[in-house]
């Protein structure tokens, strides 16, 4: 058995629909966890959940949107009904915003508050009631390099994934003498289709400048894969990291030691 290994262990994911939650489910489902893939794409979460029951993994999807207490308490209700008890939580739910303090609007803010904070305490509450009871488990929240840097145009971004390492030290402070371990990873960008369509979005005829472009602000020479960041997450989410809480785990690409 791998060192890292999570085998038999209950598990959450939140954003596991796509990008960085779906590859976290994949990495968790060959570690041989049982994975709830929870996402507001309900579709998407159970075609991923079927690929990967079809090659012999339990993964069930959870149709969620983390914006709500209510559905969060209700999707962890179903979860511990099914399965018993949740000893896992990968909070990767999460959005973006272009934009600088002055052309950030109120509505902006508010956007990312509710995805990227409130849903995160959300999840973080419903898994530590459960922790709590069951002796222990592990949290990991998916926070950014823009939690310790500044970012050009990424002001509300920014401000709502500084919240998530505050909330992620608070949390390990309050409860490691439960058990519950609770940690943060801060990725620089990632190569997902969230960024593909961007660069389409904002700069038609210009995709593979501004491709190379984004690639090299990493001092490695390119974006983090989704595996690379789920690979994180396993870890911090095992045993073999069992005497670590309250950090920021950098996949930077050598960003921080610039």
């Amino acid at each position: 058995m791998s060192a890292a290994s999570l085998a038999g262990k209950i598990s959450v994911v939140t954003g596991g629909a796509s990008g960085i939650g779906a590859a976290t489910v994949r990495a968790f489902a060959a570690q041989g966890a049982v994975v709830y893939a929870a996402d507001l794409d309900a579709s998407g979460a159970e075609r991923l959940a079927a690929e990967l029951r079809n090659e012999g993994a339990d993964v069930t999807a959870l149709a969620l949107d983390v914006t709500s207490a209510d559905a969060v308490d209700a999707a962890f209700r179903g979860v511990i009904q099914r399965s018993g008890r949740v000893d896992a939580l990968v909070n990767s739910a999460g959005v973006a915003h272009v934009g600088t303090l002055l052309d950030t609007s109120e509505n902006d803010l508010d956007r990312l508050y509710a995805v990227n904070v409130k849903g995160t305490i959300h999840a973080c509450r419903a898994a530590v009631r459960e922790m709590i009871g069951q002796g222990g488990g592990t949290i990991v929240n998916l926070a950014s390099i823009a939690s310790v840097i500044g970012l050009n145009d990424r002001f509300a971004y920014t401000m709502t994934k500084g919240a998530v390492l505050s909330l992620t030290r608070s949390i390990a402070v309050d409860y490691m003498k439960q058990g519950v371990r609770c940690n943060c990873i801060c990725p620089t960008r990632v190569h997902t289709p969230f960024v593909d369509g961007f660069i389409s979005r904002n700069y038609p005829g210009r995709e593979a400048e501004m491709f190379k472009k984004l690639s090299e602000y990493q001092p490695m020479g390119r974006m983090a894969k989704p595996e690379e960041v789920a690979a994180m997450a396993l870890f911090l989410s095992s045993d073999a990291s069992s005497f670590i809480t309250g950090h920021a785990m950098p996949v930077d690409g050598g960003v921080l030691i610039q």
